[in-house]
């Protein structure tokens, strides 16, 4: 198999460091770094999740880099600051330079930062590939999910801000031949996920070490597996397990 990401990408980079008193100039801890780790962000964090599953994936991205820095303290793990740097796209998606039959299927995650233009590259893109997953981070959704689209992957804070999905997941409401209730997951944090009514909890609970990235994991395997076995429900529950073993480890990392 052979899988293609798009999206908004970044730097992920965690200054790790010790905070052991005041700064005397101001109520402010004094950082004294210990340590930098950096690794692919965002859609790059997607595609570094499916390699890890043993899938080929390219990842199609803006030329620019944005920067996420977080200052983070060693002895707890407590983020103290994030800076983020060049935080838009210059450049945006042109879905005609793809070469769409090498792909078994499409991963698109949108971070809007500006790479993607909304619904209107989702529905081109649904238009060329027929298995298309979509993460649509803090993205407002405000018209109909295209007939094809497998699936979207929203949290339940998301899923709160737009009205447009809520109204269409309520169970009294009777639902038209599109945005079908049947193509969106709810991830739920440590309570796992919600599909069609039903609640999928994680296989155990873990220690939370970082929550970053958690939503690159999910969307990353859920694929993988639905593309492997066509099986909705052990889909959820192996994306589940693959999110629980990444929020268990410091900063951004693959399953």
């Amino acid at each position: 198999m052979k899988f293609l990401v798009i999206g908004d990408s970044c730097t992920d980079k965690f200054i790790y460091g010790k905070c052991e008193r005041i700064c005397p100039e101001a109520p402010v801890p004094v950082f004294t770094p210990v340590k930098v780790k950096t690794n692919g962000g965002m859609a790059a964090n997607v595609r570094a999740n499916v390699q890890a599953l043993n899938v080929e994936c390219d990842l199609v991205t803006h030329e620019n880099t944005i920067l996420k820095t977080r200052y983070v303290d060693i002895k707890t793990n407590q983020m103290l600051l994030r800076v983020d740097e060049n935080d838009q796209a210059k450049d945006t998606f042109d879905y005609k330079s793809v070469s769409w039959k090498e792909y078994d299927a499409v991963l698109v995650s949108n971070y809007c930062k500006g790479f993607l233009d909304g619904m209107r590259d989702i529905k081109n893109i649904c238009t060329y590939h027929d298995n298309v997953f979509l993460d649509s981070n803090k993205c407002e959704i405000d018209t109909d999910l295209p007939l094809n689209l497998r699936f979207l992957k929203i949290n339940e804070h998301e899923l709160e801000v737009n009205p447009f999905l809520k109204h269409h997941l309520k169970p009294s409401q009777p639902t038209p031949s599109y945005t079908r209730p049947d193509q969106i997951i709810v991830t739920l944090g440590h309570k796992g996920c919600t599909y069609m009514g039903k609640v999928y909890a994680p296989p155990k609970r873990v220690v939370t070490q970082d929550l970053s990235g958690a939503g690159d994991t999910f969307l990353a395997a859920l694929a993988v597996s639905v593309m492997k076995i066509n099986d909705v429900e052990m889909a959820i529950n192996f994306a589940n397990k693959c999110s629980c073993e990444v929020v268990s480890k410091r900063g951004v990392t693959t399953v």
